[in-house]
């Protein structure tokens, strides 16, 4: 069977992104448990605020297509993202509405249906973006994607990273493999019909 196809990035345009370093964590523990992963930073996709004008005049964006594309080729989403005054980045909300956009003959929620998401977050503040996870993981939930429950904040997050971008502390990095693993197997048993 072929293997689960796992589309991973972070809700920051930030170059020293905390979620970046974690994506890429989890994308690598991801691999290690026999995914295919394509990591990306949303930063090479910028896209205008959705602007239902906008899309009536010009269809998608370029980037916005690209982003749906991408979407639409992965079994699943790994997801590292921050919380910005207690909600979830406008830039994952942006990247989500453009992505759900139907273009013609195609169904609604292409992109989302039928996919399984890990969704995880790291903060400089003690709660660790748990509230900016949570709000990603509700809205992907309402449109179609199964989303794992699993929490999985990382706080103090300017302390928590080596200079290599590795968690110091092993059991978070741990926590990081088993939540990766956990989507992989769950995308896996889906493929293969497993109730």
């Amino acid at each position: 069977m072929a293997s689960a196809k796992i589309l991973a990035f972070a809700a920051s345009l930030r170059r020293d992104s905390y979620n970046k370093k974690l994506v890429q964590i989890a994308a690598a523990k991801a691999q290690q448990a026999g995914a295919q992963v394509d990591l990306i930073d949303l930063r090479d996709l910028p896209m205008p605020i959705y602007d239902g004008d906008l899309e009536r005049e010009q269809g998608l964006p370029p980037n916005a297509k690209k982003f749906k594309q991408l979407l639409m080729a992965a079994d699943g989403f790994l997801i590292a993202t921050p919380e910005y005054n207690k909600m979830m980045p406008a830039l994952l909300k942006n990247c989500i509405d453009w992505a759900s956009r139907p273009e013609p003959n195609e169904p609604g929620l292409v992109a989302f249906t039928g996919k399984v998401a890990a969704v995880m977050g790291a903060s400089p503040g003690a709660l660790a973006a748990i509230r900016g996870a949570m709000q990603a993981r509700l809205q992907l939930s309402l449109i179609g994607t199964l989303v794992l429950p699993d929490e999985l904040g990382i706080a103090r997050a300017h302390e928590a990273f080596n200079e290599d971008g590795s968690l110091k502390d092993a059991k978070q990095e741990q926590t990081v493999a088993t939540l990766a693993a956990k989507l992989v197997a769950t995308i896996s048993k889906l493929k293969s019909g497993g109730g």
